[in-house]
């Protein structure tokens, strides 16, 4: 007998999507288990012996788990195709990964810097959704200074597209004419969240970098490369 799981959590171990991803497949019809479509999120089925199929196709949980880092590059957006054909964060990996793998979360096509890569859509869960609040750090260039004020209400929480952020971290690690370097935590990672939070406090970014998602870092890894998680690091996100 395998294990019993949500449906939705099944779909993600196959790597079809993350968790969030799955529920809005189940939601609007598109997966069947043992031939009858089903919509309810609470429904489980038993692993290696419930036939479940997304979008008409049979899935089946993944043979191996991939997961990866990597320094992305501006220019590349962070999904597997691009409806504008721009470069992908796909295009990196050169083929060298045979699994369907995804992004786990975003980094915007101007933002720089630690982009997780997987096909465990659990862990993919582990680590964007809010409710786990893990730590994403970033290096911001701004155009000009931040003021004392504007450091003060970041760190409080900044309110942009209706809602009040949590507070942040925020050093400033150097300033000189015309250019300020921070570094900022945050755990929510709403859309363009930095840059926003930047622009509530008359500020403006001209360049950003992910350098680390909790205690996982970039460090030395160059531009446009990736390399594997250690087991530790595996362990660490899964654990938090």
């Amino acid at each position: 007998m395998g294990d019993i799981v949500r449906l939705q959590k099944y779909i993600a171990m196959c790597g079809v999507a993350s968790r969030r991803a799955a529920e809005e497949l189940i939601q609007r019809g598109q997966v069947r288990v043992n031939g009858e479509v089903v919509r309810e999120l609470g429904t489980k089925v038993e692993v290696g012996a419930d036939a479940v199929e997304v979008a008409g196709k049979l899935i089946k949980a993944a043979s191996k788990n991939y997961y990866i880092m990597l320094n992305k590059p501006v220019g590349y957006v962070s999904t597997v195709k691009d409806q504008f054909d721009r470069p992908t964060v796909i295009d990196l990996l050169q083929d060298e990964i045979k699994s369907r793998i995804f992004p786990v979360g975003r980094l915007d096509y101007d933002t720089q810097g630690l982009l997780l890569l997987t096909n465990d859509g659990d862990f993919t869960y582990k680590v964007t959704h809010p409710k786990f609040k893990v730590d994403k750090t970033y290096i911001a260039t701004l155009k000009g200074g931040l003021t004392i004020r504007g450091l003060q209400m970041l760190r409080r929480g900044v309110v942009i597209d209706g809602y009040k952020t949590a507070p942040a971290e925020v050093e400033i690690l150097s300033a000189e004419q015309g250019k300020t370097m921070v570094r900022i935590t945050i755990h929510e990672g709403k859309n363009r969240q930095v840059r926003k939070m930047m622009e509530a406090v008359g500020s403006k970014v001209t360049a950003l970098e992910r350098i680390s998602i909790g205690k996982v870092a970039l460090g030395n890894l160059p531009l446009g490369r990736w390399r594997y998680l250690t087991s530790h690091e595996i362990n660490y996100l899964k654990n938090l």
